[in-house]
């Protein structure tokens, strides 16, 4: 079953609505963004979601595993036992920011992984103290050979194919295609509860990841999260 991360809850009531909704992760940003939060928040939507269990998810991580797809689908082998235990995972959101101020941040906020949805350099997950999520640009990517910036990744999780950052915009469903069909992808940018369904259907990927999406005047929207997990999990609402 296809996971889902809502992104950007800016409140405990937004993030319990997301746990409630069936979300596998929770995103809260502190990148320069009309959602960034304070950590003083982020710390009180992780107490409220459970709090962080650092032994678990530094499980997710396959330092010894040379080939990078095979280490992304270990790792995601190791999300999915983690995740039967617990959850949502709480992510930390970051935008080129320096990595001290990455793992102070996380650590202060209590959580699970960290996003880095910037042009930081793969060498730099290295230095991340939670296992990480790295976001792609599409338009950065080489469609002839994806995989090849991959192969240092050190540190990282997964990685998201994002070319909107919280502004609505879908992304190269064909490229992402290629992608899954090779390793776990989030898929990102553009997705709603009237196309997540499509979505998954033609890309598979192993997580879709949605913020405006689910969004009514800029406020997340209860009844929309929980009409895109329905629609991203193929569960029928009654």
């Amino acid at each position: 079953m296809t996971r889902v991360k809502i992104c950007g809850c800016t409140s405990v009531e937004d993030a319990l609505a997301a746990a409630e909704a069936g979300a596998d992760f929770v995103g809260v940003v502190f990148a320069a963004s009309r959602r960034r939060v304070s950590v003083e928040t982020a710390r009180r939507i992780s107490e409220a979601l459970g709090g962080p269990d650092e032994a678990s998810t530094r499980e997710v991580l396959q330092p010894g595993v040379v080939d990078p797809i095979a280490r992304f689908q270990r790792s995601a082998a190791a999300l999915e036992r983690l995740l039967s235990e617990r959850r949502p995972l709480l992510v930390a959101v970051f935008q080129d920011q320096p990595m001290e101020e990455v793992n102070a941040l996380s650590a202060q906020a209590g959580a699970d992984l960290a996003q880095l949805s910037g042009s930081e350099p793969w060498e730099w997950c290295a230095l991340a103290e939670l296992p990480v999520i790295k976001a792609l640009d599409e338009n950065v990517i080489d469609a002839e050979d994806p995989f090849a910036a991959m192969f240092n990744a050190q540190g990282v999780a997964l990685c998201s194919l994002d070319c909107s950052h919280g502004r609505g915009k879908r992304g190269d469903w064909i490229l992402a295609a290629a992608i899954s069909r090779r390793m776990p992808l989030v898929l990102a940018g553009g997705l709603t509860p009237q196309n997540v369904a499509e979505a998954v259907r033609f890309v598979r990927p192993w997580c879709v990841d949605v913020s405006s999406g689910v969004e009514t005047g800029g406020r997340k929207n209860a009844a929309r999260m929980r009409e895109f997990v329905a629609a991203a999990k193929g569960i029928a609402v009654t």
